[in-house]
Parts: structure tokens; sequence; C-alpha cells
């Protein structure tokens, strides 16, 4: 299976979002319950913060779409959700928020691309 160009950018992106997220912390080393991982909510804004939610439901999500060839969402709005949840952590989040720019930037305009052919 050959990737899209949109979907091989969107795996880089993915990988520098883990990478980054380990660097600075925010990776958690274990993982929400079933039941916080079950919130209909978006970004299960209700059992898990941002950064758990990244790592536990987008990340994996994302990268099981790519994986299968499946069509990727057409947009996200992941960036201005890290402004808010990352507007008041003690860390240096602007690459982390950066990346995730890149993500909605990489999706919105490709999203006819990122489809299965």
């Amino acid at each position: 299976m050959e990737l899209s160009q949109c979907q091989a950018r969107s795996a880089e992106l993915l990988l520098e979002i883990e990478a980054e997220m380990r660097r600075i912390g925010l990776w958690a080393q274990e993982a929400p319950s079933a039941a916080d991982l079950a919130s209909p909510l978006p970004f299960c804004c209700d059992t898990l913060n941002f950064a758990q939610w990244l790592q536990f439901v987008f990340l994996p999500r994302m990268k099981i779409l790519l994986e299968a060839g499946a069509a990727l969402p057409s947009q996200c709005g992941l960036a201005p959700m890290a402004e808010e949840s990352f507007r008041f952590v003690e860390i240096n989040t602007v690459k982390i928020s950066a990346l995730l720019r890149q993500v909605d930037d990489t999706l919105t305009a490709g999203a006819e691309n990122c489809s299965s052919h």
C-alpha cells in the first residue's frame, strides 16, 4: 500500500508529536481506565486531560486509520484545544502546539487526498 502525501505527512507528525510529548514530560506511564477512555464528549474532556486524550485516543486512532489506509478526518481542531489546554502549564508547549497546528493544516488541506484510493 502506498501512502498519499497527506497520509505520509500525517504519519510523520504523529511520530513527532509522540517524541515531543515524551521530551517535555507529557507522556503518561499508565493508561486511563476504560471508563475514562469511553467518554462520549469531545476530547474526553470530562475524564481526561488533553495530553492524555492525545496519547490514548487521538494518536492510536490515527495510527489505526493510517495502517488500514482508511480515510483520515478532514478536520480536527487540535490547535485551539491545545492552546486552551496548555495555557497554564509550566512547561514549554510551543513545539507541541505547532505540531498539532500542522496536523490540522495537513488534514484540512489534503482532505480529498487523505482518503484511501
